[in-house]
C-alpha cells in the first residue's frame, strides 16, 4: 500500500510502498478514503515521542482518518465490514498511522461510526482537533455568559473551540485576520481581533476593562502567555495546549492555569457525530491534497498560520 512515512526520527517524510497491516484481536482494518493532517503528526516524525513511546520504522505519519471497514479481527462486535467509520488510527509501536491507504484501529479506541451528514474528507478533519477543543472547553468551564478569548482561533482546534464555547453560551472573542473575521463570526464568535494590528493585550483590556474569565491560547510561548494572562480577572482560567502555561506563577496571581492534554475516545466521537448531524457543529476543510503532495504540504504547514483543516485524499 502507499503511505507517507519516515525511515527514522528527523528524516524527511516521503511516499513509500509498504505492506498492508492486518487487524489483531479487537481491531478493525479500515480502507481509508481521507486522512486529516495535524501539527502533532510531523512533531512525531521529528522525534517528539522519542524515548517515550517505542517506534517501529518505517513509521507512517498521521492519526486522523475516515473510511470503510475492510476486515475485523477476532472478538470485534462493535463494527462490521463495510461500515463507514472515522477516528484516530495511530499505532507508533507498529509503525502505523493514517497517511496510508489502510489503517488499523481498536474497537474500544477512538473510532466511531461516521457522521451521516459528512463526506469522508470532512469526517477525516474532525477527530483530534475537535475532540481536543470539546474537552478543552469543558475543562476551563465555559458556561452561559463566560467571557473567553481564544488565541489561534483560525486553526482546526481554534475553530472547533469557538463553536463549542458558543454552544455553552460563552461570549467568544477570537483572534483572526480580516479575511477570516466573517468565518469566525459565522462559527459563533461575538467579536474578532486582528492580532497583527496593534497590541493584543492593550486591545483586549481597552475593550474589556473589567477583565475576561477564560483565556485559551493555542499558539503562544510561556513568556507571551504569562503577559496575556493579564487580560483575565482574578479567579480567571488560562489553558495552553502546547505546554506553555506557568501554572505555579499564574496561581500566585490568582489565576487557575492548565497545560491541557487531551483524552480521546470513541464515545466522544459519537457525541461529535450527533452534534454534526443535528447541525450544531461543523469543520472547515481549507485544503485537500493527494498523498504524493503531503511532503511539500508538511513543509508549508510548519510555518503555521492555519486557516482550517488540511485533508489528504487516499
Amino acid at each position: 500500500m502507499r503511505a507517507i512515512a519516515v525511515s527514522e526520527y528527523g528524516a524527511t517524510p516521503s511516499l513509500m510502498d509498504l505492506d498492508r497491516p492486518e487487524p489483531g484481536p479487537g481491531e478493525i482494518l479500515v480502507k481509508l478514503v481521507a486522512a486529516g493532517m495535524n501539527p502533532f503528526d510531523w512533531k512525531v516524525a521529528d522525534g517528539a515521542l522519542e524515548g517515550v513511546v517505542e517506534a517501529r520504522f518505517p513509521l507512517i505519519l498521521g492519526q486522523d482518518g475516515a473510511g470503510v471497514v475492510e476486515a475485523v479481527g477476532e472478538g470485534v462486535d462493535r463494527f462490521r465490514e463495510g461500515e463507514q467509520v472515522y477516528g484516530s488510527f495511530g499505532g507508533i509501536p507498529r509503525g502505523l498511522g493514517s497517511y496510508s491507504e489502510f489503517a488499523v484501529g481498536a474497537q474500544d479506541g477512538p473510532v466511531a461510526t461516521m457522521p451521516q451528514k459528512m463526506v469522508y474528507s470532512q469526517a477525516a478533519a474532525v477527530p483530534t482537533a475537535s475532540m481536543t477543543a470539546y474537552n478543552l472547553v469543558e475543562k476551563v468551564g465555559v458556561a452561559d455568559g463566560t467571557r473567553v478569548l481564544i488565541i489561534g482561533a483560525t486553526g482546526g482546534v481554534g475553530q472547533a473551540a469557538v463553536q463549542f464555547a458558543a454552544l455553552k453560551g460563552g461570549y467568544v472573542i477570537a483572534t483572526a485576520p480580516p479575511d477570516m473575521a466573517e468565518t469566525m463570526l459565522h462559527l459563533g464568535a461575538d467579536e474578532t481581533i486582528d492580532y497583527r494590528e496593534g497590541d493584543l493585550f492593550e486591545t483586549v483590556t481597552e475593550a474589556h476593562p473589567d477583565g475576561l474569565d477564560v483565556l485559551i491560547d493555542l499558539v503562544d510561548d510561556e513568556r507571551r502567555l504569562d503577559m496575556l494572562a493579564g487580560v483575565l480577572k482574578k479567579g480567571g482560567v488560562v489553558a495552553s495546549t502546547i505546554g506553555q502555561a506557568n501554572t505555579a506563577g499564574l496561581k500566585k496571581r490568582g489565576i487557575k492555569a492548565y497545560n491541557f492534554q487531551n483524552k480521546a475516545s470513541g464515545e466522544l466521537l459519537t457525541v461529535l457525530a450527533d452534534l454534526i448531524d443535528r447541525g450544531k457543529f461543523t469543520v472547515h476543510v481549507s485544503r485537500e491534497v493527494d498523498l504524493s503532495e503531503v511532503p511539500a504540504t508538511i513543509a508549508e504547514a510548519r510555518r503555521g498560520g492555519a486557516r482550517g483543516k488540511t485533508v489528504i485524499r487516499l
